[in-house]
């Protein structure tokens, strides 16, 4: 699919029209970006099929931006951003991965002081050349120097959720080859890591004379932008969006051994490893041995058995205790990928979500859910659209009728009245009392001053869990993810999290797991942490556009990877179920 590549030209020419200061048109950018994103088909084959109309007709899109997608599709360019860049040459990618440097910052440091890149701007930060400029500073200053070295950590990863589908889209034009009898993703991608590093793909052919014929497909593929190496069972190429895969053709006898081997992670395989030396054995990707004889390898789940384990969900594996459970017999009974019965953190376009309300409950029932909450932002936050009470009453009247028009068709589903209002620098929250117990739920969560001491920010934070209203406190951590749109990255905020987790038991607090990609936050290690105290978690997709219901599967691959099972999960119970463990049904 080429609707990520059309993504990122249009988050680029979004940022330029910003640079330039220009009215409108970045929105309108940035609108189309989000929706080729969120386009389940190919947009080069809407073109191919139903021409530039139908392209045009995609939410976001219309004429001028239609025209600059056919120009791609014809051409593998576009002129407009040619033209964009060669006015701003500056490496916008690495530069708007720094916390504090945006568009217009970035033209301003480069006519200034000619900045055009990472290097650039980290030895001018530490001359002390930026402090003089206007809008900047000491402390503007100091934060460049500190955004990029957490952008330097972070180099050469992509965001789980933004790789994932590209890779699964290469796997299944794979799997459409006759001539291939297996093929599996491995590595990080498929322990679910929450930034990834490349892709990995194991498989098998039905005879040694066909690894030529998928070896030329896979390197043929319109998406490859460079061959690395291309051999007789082994195949690196650079995808056009920067990531590198590399396929592997792997013989019958050894492929359960080299799927357990090339998935990882490296710590696990280490501690796999010296188990089977303590038991005489030698394992390696061609198999587990015993002296110069195989004796597992087909199977993973017999090369794990063989070492007296139960098989090793590919979350787990990152030797932090899982190999000790499995030789226990107590390995975790993982919440499923088809575990959840709803979702509590949808925005809609009474805010600034993209969808109307019926919109996102369509998604939600067609995904087999009994209850999706309405989650709009409260009026604290302006750039957002936040509702203040009156407008929070007035879309409650229209999910009412939305209910009774479901409830007149024998539709079994509910759409919940919530909220996902400010916790102020005080812990208090932005809205009246009174208008959140007129709600189903209220998510409570921390959308500004994300700098405040460690003490300061955990107080803010336990305050709006002793609200009685509150129910749920979303992304808790607040950090971000940097991604392949060279997206700011945010450390977390600084809080003692064994003391919310410790406000959570006592108030009854649900602590949220963000699916969106570039938060999936809770991390998994205070997923565990909180399994440790009992705290009920909650799996919510931050959804901003209706088709982001779907991405609920990373929110649930990062429970998994923090040890959690269905029942440690809110949103895996039924309506009336879930009722019961909101603070506000029990107080109310």
């Amino acid at each position: 699919m080429i609707n990520s590549e059309l993504a990122k030209i249009f988050y680029r020419i979004s940022d330029f029209l910003s640079a330039d200061r220009v009215d409108f048109k970045p929105a309108a950018y940035r609108k189309a970006a989000l929706s080729l994103e969120d386009l389940k088909e190919d947009v080069s084959l809407i073109y191919k099929n139903r021409g530039l109309k139908a392209v045009e007709e995609i939410p976001g899109i219309g004429q001028s931006i239609g025209q600059k997608i056919e120009e791609y599709i014809l051409n593998g360019r576009i002129g407009y951003y040619e033209e964009l860049k060669n006015r701003l040459p500056v490496n916008w990618e690495e530069l708007s991965g720094v916390q504090g440097i945006g568009p217009k910052r970035a033209k301003l440091l480069y006519e200034k002081l000619g900045i055009r890149n990472l290097a650039d701007l980290e030895a001018a930060a530490r001359a002390r050349k930026i402090s003089a400029l206007p809008g900047f500073g000491q402390k503007s200053e100091q934060n460049i120097v500190e955004g990029v070295e957490f952008r330097k950590m972070s180099r050469g990863r992509f965001l789980l959720g933004q790789i994932q589908p590209q890779a699964e889209a290469v796997k299944i034009r794979l799997e459409s080859l006759e001539v291939l009898e297996r093929i599996d993703i491995a590595g990080s991608l498929r322990r679910k890591k929450e930034t990834i590093g490349d892709v990995d793909f194991l498989a098998q052919t039905t005879g040694k004379k066909n690894i030529a014929a998928v070896m030329d497909f896979f390197t043929g593929l319109p998406e490859v932008e460079k061959i690395w190496g291309k051999g007789a069972t082994k195949s690196s190429v650079r995808m056009k969006n920067g990531f590198n895969m590399d396929l592997r053709i792997l013989p019958p006898e050894s492929y359960g051994a080299a799927l357990q081997y090339f998935t990882g992670s490296k710590e696990h395989n280490i501690a796999l490893r010296r188990r089977a030396q303590e038991k005489g054995y030698k394992l390696s990707e061609y198999g587990l041995f015993y002296g110069d004889k195989i004796i597992a390898g087909k199977d993973e789940i017999e090369v794990y058995e063989k070492l007296g384990l139960q098989w090793i969900a590919p979350e787990l594996r990152e030797n932090t205790g899982e190999i000790q459970a499995a030789a226990e017999g107590k390995l975790p009974d993982l919440i499923g990928y088809g575990d959840l019965k709803g979702d509590l953190h949808c925005h809609s376009n009474y805010s600034d979500g993209h969808d109307p309300i019926e919109d996102i409950a369509r998604e939600g029932i067609g995904m087999g859910y009994g209850y999706i909450g309405i989650a709009d932002h409260t009026k604290f936050l302006k750039v957002a659209h936040g509702l203040d009470e009156a407008a929070i009453r007035d879309r409650n009247l229209k999910i009412d009728g939305l209910n009774a028009g479901f409830r007149s068709r024998g539709i079994d589903f509910t759409i919940l009245k919530g909220c996902e209002a400010n916790i102020l620098d005080d812990g208090s929250i932005d809205i009246d009392n009174e208008t959140l117990k007129e709600l189903d739920f209220v998510i409570a969560g921390i959308h500004s001053n994300f700098h405040f001491d460690r003490g300061k920010m955990t107080r803010r934070i336990i305050r709006a869990m002793e609200n009685p209203n509150v129910d749920i406190i979303s992304h808790l951590t607040g950090r971000l993810l940097s991604g392949m749109r060279g997206s700011k990255a945010r450390e977390a905020y600084d809080l003692d999290a064994e003391k919310i987790f410790e406000t959570s038991k006592k108030t009854g607090t649900i602590l949220e797991i963000n699916s969106n990609s570039r938060r999936l936050d809770l991390n998994d290690g205070h997923i565990r942490r909180a399994l440790d105290y009992g705290i009920k978690m909650i799996i919510n997709t931050d959804a901003h556009y209706a088709g982001d219901l779907r991405f609920s599967e990373l929110g649930i691959a990062q429970a998994r990877r923090g040890w959690a099972e269905k029942a440690d999960i809110a949103n895996t119970r039924r309506l009336e179920d879930l009722k019961k463990i909101l603070k506000k049904s029990k107080i109310h």
